[in-house]
């Protein structure tokens, strides 16, 4: 199972970086693209529409601005996909991103994370993928232990 991050702009991967690094954290192979809903319109519909038959099984799609990549994606993709949105030079504080990724209409979900919340959509994209793959699943309960026990940790060290 591969996973597809794909992003409006190359200004958007220093945050959805913390993607692609979980997915590889959790041994998940990982499609990376740039895939600009507004201006590369035919890459977008041809990658939206063939994921499934490349092997894609989960798609991270992060975006800025009016950010309309992630809900084009969902749009013509059988697949789920995990939006994040980016807050880009362009953007008003983040929140016109957020709204545009967050409000999609009815038949057409978009699963949302925070603000520049990439490091999220790998975890959730693996949480899928570790719906089915039991190895994926193992690394991801080892994960969560890992975050519990650094919880644990920190509240000896405060007492």
């Amino acid at each position: 199972m591969k996973v597809a991050v794909v992003m409006g702009s190359i200004s958007d991967m220093p945050v959805m970086q913390d993607a692609i690094d979980i997915l590889k954290e959790f041994g998940i192979e990982t499609h990376v693209d740039i895939v600009s809903a507004h201006r590369t319109p035919e890459k977008l519909v041809d990658f939206s529409s063939n994921a499934h038959n490349n092997g894609i099984s989960v798609i991270i799609a992060g975006a800025g601005g009016a950010a309309h990549l992630p809900g084009m994606v969902a749009s013509m993709s059988p697949l789920p996909v995990i939006g994040v949105p980016v807050k880009s030079s362009n953007s008003i504080d983040g929140w016109d991103s957020v709204l545009s990724i967050l409000q999609m209409p009815g038949g057409v979900p978009v699963a949302t994370v925070a603000l520049n919340g990439a490091k999220n959509a790998g975890i959730l994209a693996a949480q899928i993928v570790g719906s089915h793959d039991k190895a994926v699943l193992d690394k991801i309960i080892a994960y969560k232990q890992k975050l519990k026990e650094a919880v644990l940790k920190a509240a000896e060290g405060i007492q």
